[in-house]
């Protein structure tokens, strides 16, 4: 058991950092990124065994894990609810450096879907193959996608930007 835990461990260590970017573009903040990181690796912690047996890329497990639980709880989440009362004003929390600039709120604005498609391509740089095999999708479904995302972001970043087209 304790040898399961160590490889466990080394799983964290050596994959942790790219998880927490992916899990940063992914929810849009870094707070909520470490939130979904943990609670993805906190569920396949405690089957390492049975992920290590079953699958043949256990960080491609872990992402497909997190867009799954990030799009869980986005669709949670977006339901509206409605108080009685207004809320108390919270003070103001630290601003975020990215939070201005034009691509991270086209990217934002993204379904999550898309988001992870284009954050596992163009910001982890995986192939249109491993992208399909992390988020349990085709290839075909990636590719449309990718499109559709590239489209959207073109389109929101040339608003932003006043129409210039950098891209």
């Amino acid at each position: 058991m304790s040898d399961e835990l160590a490889d466990f461990g080394e799983f964290v260590q050596a994959s942790l950092p790219g998880l927490l970017r992916y899990g940063h573009a992914l929810t849009g903040n870094p707070h909520d990124a470490a939130d979904l990181v943990q609670t993805v690796l906190e569920k396949v912690g405690s089957r390492w065994t049975h992920v290590q047996r079953k699958t043949a890329d256990p960080l491609a497990y872990v992402r497909r894990a997190m867009a799954n639980a990030h799009i869980s709880r986005w669709r949670r989440l977006k339901r509206e609810s409605l108080v009685a009362d207004v809320p108390e004003q919270r003070a103001a929390a630290p601003v975020d450096p990215f939070e201005h600039e034009p691509l991270w709120q086209a990217l934002r604005e993204l379904p999550p879907r898309q988001r992870a498609v284009i954050v596992l391509r163009y910001y982890e740089g995986l192939s249109e193959a491993e992208i399909a095999s992390s988020l349990g999708v085709s290839t075909g479904t990636v590719k449309s996608q990718a499109s559709k995302a590239i489209a959207t972001l073109r389109t929101k970043i040339g608003t932003i930007t006043g129409g210039r087209d950098d891209w």
